[in-house]
């Protein structure tokens, strides 16, 4: 292997190793957002671009060769006839295989190299949902508080408030009473004065009623007077013409 793809295995061995790390289950991703943030990696990353967009032009580079190497011995054996000569042909072989996995580990480190910093993004990102997380945590249970405090003062004002309309309406009841108070004893009087006047009225119906009932008894007796009268006298004419007869 020549020292350039012996590099690239490299890194790629490199990679694969750094996707393992970053995949334990028992490393938090705060514990990460504290190795990103240190002093070395940020020193590390404020060249990272640079160096990021480097490493991508040689990967595609390196694949782009091997691609072509792999192209160039994949046809040697159907244009060349070979089968008399089996050193040669061995030979392609070997060439095509070297091709084929320099084409392999190119594209294996390219492809690890998206998925790394893919793969650290995620985990910053993370990190900084569960810091926001946790501090909104904090922020939901302190207006919890709040709202707690405020509504046991609410309940407070709303029992005072209680109490002081409870006076309101006790004035307001001895106020009302005392009106309906004054209203009956305006209609006690107005019945006195109704019955005054209905008991002046039967007194006076009653004097009428003696009235014509004496006047009554005096027609009566008037009345059988005459009779008495009436009688004697028929009896007065009735005598004498017997006598005649």
């Amino acid at each position: 292997m020549s020292l350039q793809w012996t590099a690239v295995a490299t890194f790629l061995y490199a990679e694969v190793f750094a996707v393992l790390l970053l995949c334990i289950p028992f490393i938090s991703p705060r514990r990460w957002q504290k190795i990103f943030k240190s002093r070395l990696v940020e020193l590390v990353v404020s060249y990272g671009n640079t160096f990021f967009v480097v490493l991508i032009v040689i990967l595609v580079l390196l694949l782009l060769d091997a691609y072509r190497e792999t192209r160039k011995y994949d046809d040697v054996t159907e244009k060349v006839n070979l089968q008399n000569n089996p050193g040669a042909m061995e030979h392609f072989h070997m060439k095509l295989f070297r091709a084929q996995r320099n084409l392999y580990i190119a594209g294996f480190s390219l492809l690890l190299s998206f998925l790394l910093r893919r793969l650290v993004t995620l985990i910053s990102q993370q990190a900084t949902l569960l810091a926001s997380n946790e501090a909104f945590k904090k922020q939901a249970e302190s207006a919890s508080e709040a709202a707690k405090k405020y509504m046991e003062e609410n309940d407070q004002l709303k029992k005072v408030a209680a109490g002081d309309r409870g006076k309101l309406e006790t004035g307001d009841a001895a106020v009302k009473a005392e009106e309906e108070n004054r209203s009956l004893k305006a209609d006690v009087k107005k019945l006195k004065d109704e019955l005054a006047i209905s008991k002046q009225k039967l007194e006076k119906a009653e004097n009428e009623a003696l009235a014509m009932r004496k006047q009554s008894e005096g027609l009566t007796k008037e009345y059988d007077r005459l009779l008495e009268e009436h009688a004697r006298l028929q009896a007065a004419v009735d005598g004498p013409t017997d006598k005649k007869e």
